[in-house]
């Protein structure tokens, strides 16, 4: 009944909203619009289109998509690993699936928790395709493991051309959840900006450095674009998480001429006259506290930026670089910009403009390492990781350094993940050090993909499902997020009161299926841990057939 009320409620919003005309551009919402998302959350109903374009629906009938018996509502999109070697590292594969608005994704779009054979561990579906999260990863906040990740719609053509493509609608914002999967925190853009998906960043202060959006009026025929224009403007923005207080605001076009775009100012007559010139997608924080990272991927640029006079202190790469860039080390298009210790900068190199059509002689993507030498103002290739075989990426991806020195690298607008050893490779040994490999179905992306040590323990029950087939009956297990479930305790009996247990097996995979011998009809299951303690029970079910 849920599902069906809140499926009922998003229709309403679109219906309320498309009738009282939400004006196109960022900060303009009406009254009624920021009433409803107060209502119903903030990134829970999508933005609506300005094309009358409908997204199609998920396929959740398919191969390439898992069903439950025990969790009916559940649909996450099935992984392929094809590559799986000794050194891979542990934990838990981060990805939050979606699909570009033209096209059926397999599966629901959200959040999902992947163990190495790609069996999900926990799935958090959204209710509309047109909705999304990004940026889905384990932070620290007050010393505790979180779950953080943007919610919204993306302009994505042709359903949504409110904004250039790949920036953040209206109505979007963070979310913040523990290790139970309980919502702790919502957190939005201030100062008439909005919440943009490219980056959440938790710091060590308990703060929150965020990425903003908001068109800003210009005349852009000195640019070769439209006179009645207007410029995509990010900003950073830092927050208290405490207080909500905005601690630290930084305007682009305060401090980046447009003039260093690499992005044609007329390609803002394809999106409401807006000029995507920035398109700021990372946030970094660097050896200083006082200095952050700062990537434009349409700038070709990675800034260092100190905080308490705004000043940039170097520019890395584009028409203003402060650095001689070595063979090698040039990118465009980059993504995920990082300071790592010894002045290493890495990041994902796209090579490539977001469109649809990748040009002839376009250089392949890749995970790209420099080594920064701040005295002589140098920057020279350390490492490079390139998918086998070789791939061209049009938009979005990322590269995480992980404790034990292999890079897990998520390939943005194609189907793949994947985990190297350090060195990694090059563009003529694309085989080289590569530990893991997964694909996702056709259709599918992810933003970013991270691995994660996470401990999930859910503040709801197991479920449990029961049927009979060939008559055989069969209980079925599965505890949503739970990471501890090792095994199950399967009981029956024929008061719901007075069970006995009937079996205990491990768990196998998201669901487990537990053919019995006992006619109940009551079934209840229990969780247990390694140490075989029970950590959760299900609902007590009675099983009628039909």
């Amino acid at each position: 009944m849920g599902e069906v009320v809140r499926y009922f409620n998003n229709a309403l919003y679109v219906l309320l909203i498309t009738f009282f005309s939400i004006p196109p551009f960022y900060g303009q919402s009406d009254d009624l619009t920021q009433a409803i998302w107060a209502k119903y959350g903030c990134g829970t109903v999508p933005y609506p289109s300005n094309t009358g374009t409908k997204s199609p629906n998920p396929i959740i009938v398919s191969p390439k998509v898992w069903s439950f018996v025990s969790e009916p509502n559940l649909h996450p999109m099935k992984v392929t690993v094809t590559t799986h070697k000794p050194g891979t590292s542990s934990g838990f594969v981060l990805v939050a699936p979606y699909g570009f608005s033209a096209n059926a994704m397999y599966g629901q779009p959200g959040s999902l928790v992947l163990d190495n054979e790609g069996n999900p561990v926990w799935f958090r579906p959204l209710a509309s395709p047109n909705l999304m999260n990004t940026d889905f990863r384990v932070q620290q906040l007050n010393g505790q493991p979180v779950l953080t990740f943007w919610q919204g719609t993306l302009a994505s053509p042709p359903t949504y051309t409110n904004a250039p493509a790949g920036s953040s609608e209206p109505g979007s914002c963070y979310y913040i959840l523990d290790n139970t999967y309980r919502i702790i925190k919502k957190v939005s853009a201030q100062k008439g900006f909005t919440s943009d998906i490219h980056e959440f960043l938790l710091t060590p202060r308990n703060t929150a450095l965020l990425l903003s959006t908001k068109t800003v009026k210009a005349d852009l025929t000195p640019y070769g674009g439209p006179q009645n224009g207007y410029v995509q403007d990010f900003a950073i923005q830092e927050i208290d998480l405490n207080t909500n207080e905005l601690l630290f605001f930084w305007d682009a076009l305060e401090h980046i001429p447009l003039a260093d775009s690499y992005e044609p100012a007329s390609t803002a007559r394809s999106t409401n006259n807006i000029w995507d010139a920035y398109h700021c997608n990372a946030i970094g924080l660097t050896d200083s506290s006082d200095d952050i990272l700062l990537s434009g991927r349409n700038l070709w640029t990675i800034y260092r930026i100190h905080k308490p006079t705004q000043a940039i202190v170097w520019r890395l790469g584009g028409k203003q670089s402060d650095f001689t860039i070595g063979a090698g080390a040039n990118f465009s298009w980059q993504h995920d910009a990082r300071f790592l210790p010894g002045n290493v900068i890495s990041m994902f190199d796209d090579n490539c403009c977001e469109s649809f059509t990748i040009p002839p002689g376009t250089p392949f993507a890749h995970g790209l390492i420099l080594q920064l030498d701040l005295v002589g103002m140098t920057a020279t290739l350390k490492e490079s990781y390139y998918h086998d075989p070789n791939i061209q990426v049009s938009s979005q991806g990322n590269v995480q350094s992980l404790g034990n020195g292999n890079k897990f690298i998520g390939w943005g607008q194609s189907q793949y993940y994947s985990e190297y050893r350090a060195p990694g490779n090059t563009v003529h040994t694309p085989a080289l050090n590569v530990l893991y490999d997964a694909t996702m179905p056709t259709n599918n992306y992810t933003y970013r993909a991270y691995r994660y040590n996470w401990v999930g323990m859910p503040y709801y029950p197991p479920s449990i499902a029961v049927q009979r087939n060939n008559g055989q009956i069969t209980v079925y297990a599965s505890w949503n997020g739970s990471t501890e479930t090792t095994a199950w305790q399967v009981y029956a009996g024929v008061c719901p009161y007075k069970l006995t247990k009937i079996i205990t097996a491990n768990k196998i995979g998201f669901e487990t299926a537990l053919p019995v011998n006992n006619t109940g009809p009551y079934f209840q299951v229990m969780a247990l841990d390694a140490e075989d303690q029970v950590i959760g029970a299900s609902k007590t079910i009675k099983f009628c057939e039909r």
